[in-house]
C-alpha cells in the first residue's frame, strides 16, 4: 500500500484525533529535562520547553524517554510522576490543537506496564517501548509489547547498539507491527541496512498499513525522510515524521523542514536537490549535539548546552554530575552553528522566550 502525504480538508473532515496525526506524520521532539543548580525539577523551565513545542508547531513530545532522562525512574529521584504531568498539563491548557502526547516506557514487563498505566491515567496516547531488557529473547519483547498494548498504544523501537541497543531481526519487526495495539516504530540504529530491514518488515506485515514508520536516525533525518522504499511485495514506503532527540532543539526550523520535504515528495525537484544539499549540515549539527567524537557521552548535555544557549535553560546539568559536555563540544557546537546557521531557530525562540517563561 501506498502511504501518500495526507492532504486534509477543513470543511469536509473533522479534525485529527492525536492518533491520526500520529499515522499521518509529524514532528516529535524527545523532551528532555529541566534543572536547577541542585538537580531539582525546574518547573518553570520544564513547562517552557514545554511551550516553545507547541508554538514551534510541533506535532506532538515524548516524555520520559532517553533524553527526559531514564533516572527519573529512580526511587531516590522519583520525577517520573511530576514530569509526565507538567507536560500533560501545559498542553492541555495552551495547546489548543490536537497533540500526540508519548510516555516512555522501560524496564521489564510489570514495570513497562505500571509505567504505561501512569501514562494512560495522566491523558497520555501512546507508549514509547524501550528495547532494553537485558536477557530478554525476541519472543518476550513481543509479550512484553503485547502487555503494554493492552493499556495504551505502542510504538516500537530500534534502538543504536552504541547506546545500549541491540539487533533485532527482521522477523521480529514483522511480528511486532501485527500485534493490533502498535501503532508505530521510530527504526533508531543509525544503520542503513538496519533501516532498511525494518522497512520491509512492516511493509510486508499483515497490519502493514496500520503502522506508521518514524525515523529516530539522528544522523540521517532528511535521507530518512526524502527516500521512497520500493520493498519486496511493491510496496512504497516512506518514513511519516520523525520522533527525534535532535528535534528537541531547533524545533521551529524541524517543523518547516517536514513541510519541505511534503513538498518534495510531491514533485518539487528542486526543492529535492535542496534538501539534499542541507542533508549533511543537519548531520554535522547532530554530530556536535550527540557528541559523535566522545562516543555520545554528551548526547544529552549537549541538547541542554543548545537550549542553554537559547535560554529555555539555564544550564546544562544532568541527574548524574558525570553526564557533562566532552572536552571539545561546546567549541564544536558554536562552530557548526556559524557554519550552518539554517539548522537553528534562535531567532524564533529569542522572539518568544518572555512568554514561554512566564
Amino acid at each position: 500500500m501506498t502511504h501518500p502525504d495526507p492532504v486534509t480538508h477543513p470543511e469536509t473532515h473533522p479534525a485529527p484525533t492525536p492518533l491520526d496525526l500520529l499515522a499521518r506524520g509529524t514532528v516529535v521532539p524527545a523532551h528532555p529535562l529541566a534543572l536547577d543548580a541542585e538537580r531539582r525539577l525546574d518547573e518553570r523551565r520544564q513547562r517552557a520547553l514545554t511551550r516553545y513545542y507547541l508554538a514551534a508547531g510541533a506535532g506532538g513530545i515524548a516524555v520520559g524517554v532517553h533524553t527526559t532522562q531514564f533516572a527519573i525512574r529512580e526511587p531516590s529521584v522519583g520525577l517520573l510522576r511530576p514530569v509526565l504531568e507538567l507536560a500533560a498539563e501545559t498542553v492541555d491548557r495552551e495547546a489548543g490543537r490536537p497533540v500526540v502526547r508519548v510516555a516512555g516506557a522501560c524496564g521489564y514487563t510489570a514495570q513497562a506496564v505500571a509505567e504505561a498505566e501512569l501514562a494512560a491515567g495522566l491523558g497520555y496516547d501512546a507508549v514509547l517501548l524501550s528495547p532494553q531488557v537485558p536477557g530478554a529473547d525476541e519472543a518476550g519483547l513481543l509479550d512484553r509489547a503485547r502487555a503494554v498494548g493492552e493499556v495504551l498504544p505502542v510504538i516500537g523501537f530500534y534502538l543504536q547498539e552504541a547506546v545500549g541497543g541491540r539487533y533485532l531481526s527482521p522477523s521480529f519487526w514483522r511480528a511486532l507491527a501485527d500485534i493490533p495495539s502498535v501503532v508505530a516504530i521510530k527504526t533508531a540504529p543509525f544503520d542503513r541496512y538496519r533501516t532498511a530491514e525494518v522497512v520491509d518488515a512492516v511493509a510486508n506485515a499483515d497490519r502493514a498499513a496500520d503502522v506508521a514508520l518514524y525515523t529516530g536516525n539522528d544522523d540521517a533525518i532528511i535521507t530518512d525522510l526524502l527516500t521512497p522504499y520500493r520493498t519486496r511485495g511493491g510496496t512504497l514506503r516512506w518514513f511519516a515524521g520523525g520522533l527525534l532527540g535532535q528535534w528537541a532543539v531547533w524545533t521551529h526550523t524541524a517543523v518547516r523542514l517536514l513541510a519541505e520535504v511534503r513538498r518534495a515528495r510531491a514533485g518539487d525537484h528542486d526543492l529535492t536537490v535542496e534538501l539534499l544539499r542541507r542533508a549533511p549540515q543537519l548531520t554535522e549539527a547532530n554530530a556536535a549535539v550527540f557528541d559523535v567524537r566522545g562516543a555520545f557521552r554528551g548526547c544529552i548535555a549537549g541538547v541542554h548546552e543548545v537550549l542553554r544557549r537559547q535560554g529555555l535553560l539555564d544550564g546544562t546539568w544532568c541527574l548524574d554530575p558525570a553526564e557533562q559536555l566532552s572536552p571539545g563540544q561546546a567549541e564544536e557546537l558554536t562552530r557548526v552553528c556559524k557554519a550552518h546557521p539554517c539548522v537553528t531557530d534562535d531567532t524564533f525562540v529569542a522572539e518568544h522566550l518572555d512568554d514561554w517563561l512566564r
